[in-house]
């Protein structure tokens, strides 16, 4: 008699299994710090190109702050230069991986207000630009960073 809670070694689940541990296992070795610099990058040129379109054509830039976003407290061309600045500037430590953690502040600050006072309805890419920014906040830019290379220098320096 067999037991049923364990599959024959020869059976189509037990190939299948095997074949899905191989292939779990493979996708774990991915290191994890690819993973960082992709989302680093891809979130950076969300914002990033949307602050270039702004320079672009920043006459357009305000008047969508006039009439369609329309931000309470700020004039629609203050928020339209502060949007712009941000977009540009912030991209860039996240592309170098400089002062990552403290990057993500300004563009999870963007995103909420965004989210709350623009487009509610868009919360499912909200959501998506927001857990990068988190996964970025809390677990840092990975060794492919100026952070990590600046970090590791200082703690040589503590150890001499």
């Amino acid at each position: 008699m067999t037991d049923l809670a364990s599959p024959a070694t020869n059976s189509p689940i037990a190939a299948l299994r095997t074949a899905y541990l191989a292939v779990r296992n493979m996708l774990g070795r991915l290191p994890f710090s690819l993973i960082q610099l992709a989302m680093r990058i891809s979130i950076g040129f969300v914002f990033f190109n949307s602050g270039l379109l702004k320079a672009r054509s920043f006459e357009f830039a305000v008047k969508l702050f006039q009439d369609e976003y329309r931000l309470p407290l700020l004039p629609p061309e203050l928020a339209a230069r502060l949007a712009m600045s941000v977009e540009i500037v912030v991209p860039l430590f996240l592309f170098a991986g400089l002062a990552t953690r403290l990057a993500t502040l300004p563009l999870l600050g963007m995103v909420i207000v965004i989210q709350v006072l623009v487009y509610p309805q868009a919360w499912v890419e909200h959501l998506l630009w927001a857990s990068a920014l988190v996964v970025l906040l809390t677990r840092g830019p990975g060794v492919l960073s100026l952070d990590h290379l600046i970090e590791r220098r200082l703690a040589q320096q503590k150890a001499d």
